[in-house]
């Protein structure tokens, strides 16, 4: 087992995993934010905020007191290690997925993903991703590089077709990232079409909070006017019940570009509809 930083645990989450069905970790890199930085203070602003929520999940009527769920706290990541940071990642999810739990990890920013993917494609082949975003994250290279929040999606597709990616609410990118995303399914704002898609394939969930319009989500690091609002996420992330989910993340909160804490808040609400979702209730 990979070794973590002990943390404040999120929302009361245990420490201790050997029961738990959902183990939930820190991956605190901002390597290549290209814009506002910032996205490594994430999970401890995620745990921080989860203080103020209630345990009781209205919507999906789950109480997480009664749920099997860990927290591991944070991998310790070098912010100046890519490559390093990048392994230690996929092989902190390997090592979940070996023991059986499902991996869920707080960002950091979204390149987070690829080493996430990888683990779970290495055991579920047949896997789908899907993708709530603001951006296609398609570009080959961006600035010169291959591995870059802005590229993680198009390094994923090196590996699964794109036609496994579903990716929802993206409003920006690039004239080729839009020709690359015709291999991919893109959709708009339609619930219902998620769990059809999916058609019961094991599913990995990534979340960019930036999917969210800035008006409800402003503490990101590259904002993105248009998004949708929180109900509709939710309404998205809910028609996941049910799916054999492997595997989760949510990225991209920069907490010290909200001064409210707002934005915090909502990502911990993210995170426990998700839990929700997954933990042994």
């Amino acid at each position: 087992m990979s070794d973590f930083l002990k943390t404040a645990a999120y929302l009361g989450a245990s420490q201790e995993c050997k029961a738990a069905r959902v183990a939930l970790f820190g991956c605190p890199y901002d390597g290549t934010a290209s814009y506002r930085a910032g996205a490594r203070f994430g999970p401890a602003a995620i745990r921080e905020a989860s203080q103020v929520l209630e345990t009781y999940d209205l919507r999906t009527k789950i109480d997480l007191d009664n749920c099997a769920f860990c927290d591991l706290g944070d991998l310790e990541i070098s912010p100046g290690d890519k490559t390093g940071s990048l392994s230690q990642i996929e092989t902190a999810a390997r090592d979940l997925l070996a023991e059986g739990k499902i991996p869920a990890a707080l960002g950091g920013e979204h390149l987070i993903s690829l080493p996430l993917v990888k683990a779970a494609h290495a055991l579920f082949s047949d896997m789908v991703l899907v993708q709530f975003d603001a951006h296609l994250d398609l570009k080959d290279k961006y600035l010169g590089d291959r591995l870059s929040h802005a590229t993680v999606m198009r390094r994923v597709a090196d590996f699964l077709p794109p036609s496994r990616i579903l990716q929802v609410g993206t409003r920006s990118g690039t004239l080729e990232e839009y020709e690359f995303s015709r291999k991919c399914r893109n959709l708009e704002a339609n619930a219902e079409d998620i769990p059809r898609w999916i058609s019961n394939r094991p599913v990995y969930v990534t979340v960019d909070l930036d999917v969210l319009d800035p008006a409800v989500f402003p503490g990101t690091g590259t904002p993105e006017p248009g998004g949708v609002s929180y109900g509709i996420l939710e309404d998205w992330l809910l028609s996941l019940t049910g799916q054999n989910i492997i595997g989760w993340d949510v990225v991209e909160l920069a907490p010290h570009w909200d001064p409210t804490h707002v934005s915090s808040i909502v990502a911990a609400k993210v995170v426990r509809t998700l839990m929700s979702l997954t933990a042994v209730c």
